[in-house]
């Protein structure tokens, strides 16, 4: 997902699409430890997205403290 994306997004969304990035990151890692999964490279762009959410709602909070 891309940060432009993100940020035309409310809060409440970004919210929840945090939470079912943190549950698809979960389900993913307990079946990649279950059985490898055919494309590992899918955990480490859902915790990049997950970073991406968390700072762009870091940052949305900074601003909303500044003002």
């Amino acid at each position: 997902m891309k940060a432009k994306v993100l940020k035309e997004m409310p809060i409440n969304e970004l919210n929840d699409l945090l939470i079912s990035e943190k549950d698809k990151l979960v389900s993913l890692k307990l079946s990649h430890s279950v059985s490898p999964l055919e494309n590992p490279q899918q955990i480490k762009f859902i915790r990049r997205n997950i970073a991406r959410i968390l700072t762009e709602l870091g940052s949305r909070e900074k601003s909303n403290k500044e003002n």
